[in-house]
């Protein structure tokens, strides 16, 4: 049986080729995934072990003494501390870091950088060099006005040493001169971002640490080991002057970082190769169907001469496990060369990933093999029990065994049932939803159940759906009617052909009717929850310049404007006093006019004294409402007693608790704006845009932005994602594509003798070929409409989860993109039928009659 299984794989592999691709491409996702992710986090690993190369033991500041969210009374550490380490006898070399945020503008002043943008000081060692930065050009600076820069973003926008560049570092714009252009290590400037670097005491000055340091990096002498420098530091420092990690540590807890943020990527890439090996088991099953019955006699013989159902069944599973082993070990290699392109595309777009060596490492190779023969294998199980089952003498007289009315009907029964239980979990999911996983899950197995019933349910729906076709084929004379019976023959064939492109469709039309309706919704909320009519931020989700404030006070035409200012304190007593809660201070009197809040209990009123505002979530959860008297203590220890005037619906852009600037400053070390919001006299133009950004000094790392631009940036962010959720669902309609076309051609084979009969009849070449072509368009459209009518649902579905977090959403249906998808799947039908087509029509006439 064995060899028998060989000879059969070697005599059908042309037909078995497509099953091969189908198989390849889905595991050539999953290994290429594998390999990707582990060559990223690979190489970010090394660049950040890199970076620690010179570090044994870190100091960084004592954590503040009082209730959580309180500021510590010196977040630094001192020169002291320095020079008493460096004095230790085991201590090779000691650093003084000081870090702080540094936006780098182009040459056009917008902002250099896709990742973190941040200053650091140049710490010379004896021999005059910072072994962390080696200089690529130029002198390391040594005045106020001097800096040096990455190479990385040197380049970018396009500066050379002696050039003057405008930066931001945590404050307004300067002027400095590039003295240098140095290389480094850092994992986050790999990852894109930028990094300047200022002579100690201008670092100190610049990020408010006069005279200290926010780390400490010491490296041990020879024969000193980490831990017992970080012994002798703790027992030559002060108690509680300083926290010390190990730099083993530091790259360990770097590396568990590296492989969590990789880790969401790897689970999504490996959910969208899961769909095209989901799609792909739909062709197997398919390809394998059609060898059994196309290899009836064949199979009939071998049970007469004395095999048993299990030894036929086992001969099939040989053939599948042969074909998905091949498929395995040519997936693994066309995986190698995914990953290596999705670093190339990814690199720079989505991310900026340091350099490294593909990791291939032996679980994947096992994955992928495994995958592809466990796919293989198990798709081929029905089809060859199938096979094994037909009795040796009905075989001998019948070609091919059509599905009896009783197997059809008990089909159709079960499918309607799944479908049934399915479509009720989904609506009861939507129904009874209120933020719970329970609904989640209902609604993912209820999804799944609507899709699998509706799978099973596809030759009961084909013949009324490719019915309303009717009319189109006649007017392709009988080809067209040749076609459409064709389709209709065989259901389940059509069904599982169909599929394929159905499950595909499905998830593009439910994704792209989420993000629409999504961006609706915060569009909407963007507008609906502002009056005013310009937002002021810095970029990086860092804090304003203290000068921002009042320099957007004086540009002419502002009449309204409050910082949102951020605060810490505690909140209650007991336990509530254990979490830190974040206060938002704005001006009371014109806080108002600024924001539009639904304002569910209590009033929006004059926020003043000891009044705030509190979204219903927050509310909720701390079981206040309006009126509630809440003991507070804030960041400086003082404590005091605040009164909630009113609870309003809380959003992505408006939420948690809001006061008056006047009661929350009193009690900050160091006030800070996370935003600005203004109104002008006129509302929002180019001319008051350009006013305000000049008055905030052209600062690159401020972003001035209107509720335009607010709306724009939302669409360019779902635009990207939506774009990106295309490219990998794009592999699923790869081999939904090759099931058509694999499935056309085993037909044509299968229907040699009937294309022979009707060239001898008079159809000639261009009608069988546009007759092939036809059923092919039939059957790629029936997937088309199931495809976008259960993603218009799921879409729907997924939408009624989401409105309950944001109010604005509203369901939006993309009518031109629903059209182009169907276009999409009657490309789809076109193209698979080129090669089944040509082939058709190039039938010898004669030995095609004789064909049996």
């Amino acid at each position: 049986m064995f060899r028998t299984a060989l000879r059969n794989v070697l005599a059908h592999k042309a037909r078995l080729l497509m099953t091969v691709l189908a198989v390849m491409l889905g595991v050539a996702f999953v290994s290429g995934t594998l390999v990707f992710t582990s060559t990223i986090s690979d190489a970010f690993r090394t660049s950040s072990q890199k970076s620690f190369d010179h570090v044994d033991v870190a100091l960084t500041p004592p954590s503040p003494d009082g209730p959580p969210g309180t500021r510590a009374k010196d977040p630094r550490l001192d020169g002291k501390t320095l020079d008493t380490v460096s004095r230790l006898p085991g201590a090779a070399s000691v650093t003084g870091t000081v870090d702080g945020f540094t936006g780098i503008g182009d040459k056009d002043g917008k902002l250099i950088g896709s990742g973190e943008s941040r200053g650091s000081n140049y710490f010379p060692g004896k021999d005059g060099k910072d072994a962390r930065y080696p200089l690529k050009q130029g002198t390391a600076p040594t005045g106020a006005d001097q800096f040096a820069l990455d190479a990385g973003t040197a380049a970018k926008g396009g500066y050379h040493v002696g050039d003057t560049v405008r930066i931001s570092a945590d404050g307004p714009v300067r002027q400095q001169k590039l003295t240098g252009i140095f290389t480094t290590d850092d994992g986050r400037v790999a990852a894109g971002g930028s990094l300047a670097l200022f002579d100690t005491r201008t670092a100190q000055q610049l990020f408010g640490l006069s005279g200290g340091y926010s780390q400490i990096d010491v490296e041990a002498k020879a024969g000193t080991s980490q831990t017992a420098l970080q012994q002798a530091i703790g027992k030559a420092l002060p108690k509680d002057s300083a926290t010390t990690i190990t730099g083993k540590e530091l790259a360990d807890l770097e590396a568990k970082a590296i492989d969590h943020d990789m880790e969401g990527m790897k689970t999504a890439l490996l959910a969208f190769a899961a769909v095209a090996l989901f799609v792909g088991i739909f062709l197997i099953a398919n390809t394998f169907t059609m060898l059994v019955a196309q290899r009836t006699k064949e199979l009939a013989l071998m049970r007469a001469v004395g095999a048993s159902r299990r030894q036929v069944t086992r001969s099939v599973l040989i053939e599948a496990f042969f074909v998905g082993a091949i498929a395995g070990v040519s997936g693994l290699a066309a995986g190698i060369g995914i990953a290596a392109l999705l670093r190339e595309v990814l690199n720079g777009f989505v991310a900026k990933f340091p350099e490294g060596p593909l990791v291939v490492s032996p679980s994947t190779a096992v994955a992928a093999l495994g995958i592809g023969i466990v796919i293989t294998v198990l798709a081929a199980w029905l089809p060859a029990r199938r096979g094994a089952k037909v009795p040796p003498v009905a075989a001998m007289n019948s070609v091919h065994a059509v599905a009896t009315t009783k197997s059809l009907l008990v089909r159709n029964i079960l499918g309607a049932l799944v479908a049934g239980i399915g479509t009720a979990s989904v609506v009861v999911a939507t129904s009874v939803y209120e933020g719970d996983d329970t609904s989640k899950i209902m609604l993912g197995g209820g999804g799944m159940l609507l899709l699998v019933g509706v799978f099973i349910l596809t030759p009961l729906l084909s013949r009324p759906l490719i019915a309303l076709a009717t009319p189109v084929l006649r007017a392709f004379g009988i080809s067209g009617l040749l076609a459409r019976q064709n389709a209709l023959r065989n259901p389940r064939r059509t069904a599982t052909t169909a599929s394929a492109l159905m499950i595909g469709l499905t998830l593009i039309t439910g994704m792209t009717v989420i993000a629409g309706s999504t961006q609706k919704g915060i569009d909407k909320m963007a507008v609906d929850a502002l009056k005013a009519d310009y937002t002021v931020s810095m970029q990086g989700n860092t804090r304003l310049p203290t000068t921002a404030e009042k320099a957007v006070r004086e540009v002419p035409g502002v009449t309204a404007l409050t910082p949102l200012r951020v605060g810490m304190a505690t909140i209650g007593t007991g336990s509530a006093a254990r979490q830190p809660t974040e206060l938002t201070g704005v001006d009371g009197a014109r806080f108002g006019s600024l924001v539009r809040l639904d304002i569910s209990e209590g009033s929006l009123g004059t926020l003043r004294g000891d009044r705030v505002l509190v979204d219903e979530s927050t509310a909720t959860n701390k079981g206040w409402r309006a009126g509630s008297r809440l003991p507070v203590t804030f960041e400086d220890g003082k404590k005091a007693t605040l009164t909630v005037s009113g609870v309003y619906k809380g959003n992505e852009m408006l939420h948690g608790v809001f006061l008056d600037n006047r009661t929350l400053a009193p009690h900050q070390k160091d006030i800070s704006d996370k935003q600005l919001l203004v109104k002008m006299a006129g509302g929002a133009t180019d001319a008051h845009k350009d006013d305000l950004i000049e008055a905030l000094g052209k600062n690159p790392a401020v972003t001035v932005a209107d509720k335009k631009d607010v709306s724009s940036g939302i669409a360019s962010m779902f635009t990207l994602l939506l774009n990106m959720l295309y490219g990998l669902l794009a592999m699923a309609v790869i081999v939904a594509v090759l099931g058509v076309i694999n499935t056309l051609a085993m037909s044509v084979f299968e229907r040699s003798q009937e294309i022979g009969m009707l060239r001898a009849i008079g159809l000639d070449r261009r009608g069988i070929k546009r007759m092939v072509r036809l059923e092919s368009l039939v059957i790629s459209l029936f997937g088309g409409v199931l495809g976008v009518g259960l993603g218009v649902f799921m879409g729907w579905a997924v939408g009624q989860l989401i409105g309950a977090h944001l109010p604005t959403y509203e369901l939006v249906l993309p009518w031109a993109r629903m059209g182009l998808f169907l276009g999409l799947a009657a490309l789809v039908g076109v193209l698979a039928a080129l090669w089944p087509a040509f082939r058709a029509a190039r039938l010898n006439m004669l030995a095609a009659i004789k064909a049996e």
